[in-house]
């Protein structure tokens, strides 16, 4: 890969992985209810799962959706629904004593899989592969994949350390509940562009 594209991709892995959207979300409302020891595996699985898809994507999925356009919407569709569940899970998080209510984090095969049902994932991965691997060749899919792993653990790490640094705000079960109430609502709001087009 020529160095201007290299430079124009991980510009876009940057901007795409840091700005808010579900996974960001999530990752520092993990990081504010159960900290950032505990998130780590979900923070490996966005950035290894993520890899994962735009590779499995970009060597033969994103025909399917070339052939057959109804299968983006059906996916578009169940990754919303799942993403209000998740909303509602959110919202109604325990208390930080969370470990005594059996509440856990994301593990790093639910992250990695989460990235599935993920519309801004998708979203995401299909612009890549669009834009930075054209030809979609093996060695430019890779390419993509690897800047995006490369650059999507420092940038997810940045929610989680700041969802971790509100823990001491977030001392009292009345403030906590507020905050995880955003947190659903802002993962709501970050739907809004993926409906959109649906309803236009």
């Amino acid at each position: 890969m020529i160095p201007d594209t290299l430079l124009a991709l991980s510009a876009f892995a940057l901007v795409s992985s840091i700005t808010p959207g579900p996974n960001n979300l999530m990752l520092m409302a993990s990081g504010a209810n159960f900290g950032f020891r505990r998130t780590v595996p979900h923070m490996l699985g966005i950035g290894i799962g993520f890899g994962v898809m735009i590779v499995l994507v970009g060597l033969g999925l994103v025909q399917i959706f070339d052939a057959f356009p109804v299968t983006h919407l059906i996916l578009t569709v169940v990754g919303v629904a799942y993403l209000l569940w998740l909303a509602w899970k959110i919202a109604n998080s325990a208390a930080l004593d969370a470990a005594r209510s059996g509440a856990r984090p994301f593990t790093f095969v639910q992250a990695a899989l989460f990235q599935w049902v993920n519309p801004k994932a998708w979203q995401m991965a299909l612009t890549a592969i669009t834009l930075y691997a054209p030809d979609r060749s093996a060695t430019a899919i890779l390419w993509v994949a690897l800047v995006f792993a490369l650059i999507n653990l420092p940038s997810v790490s940045t929610w989680t350390v700041l969802g971790q640094q509100m823990r001491r705000i977030l001392s009292s079960p009345a403030r906590l509940r507020a905050f995880n109430w955003a947190m659903a609502a802002l993962l709501v709001a970050s739907l809004v562009p993926v409906l959109l087009p649906l309803l236009a």
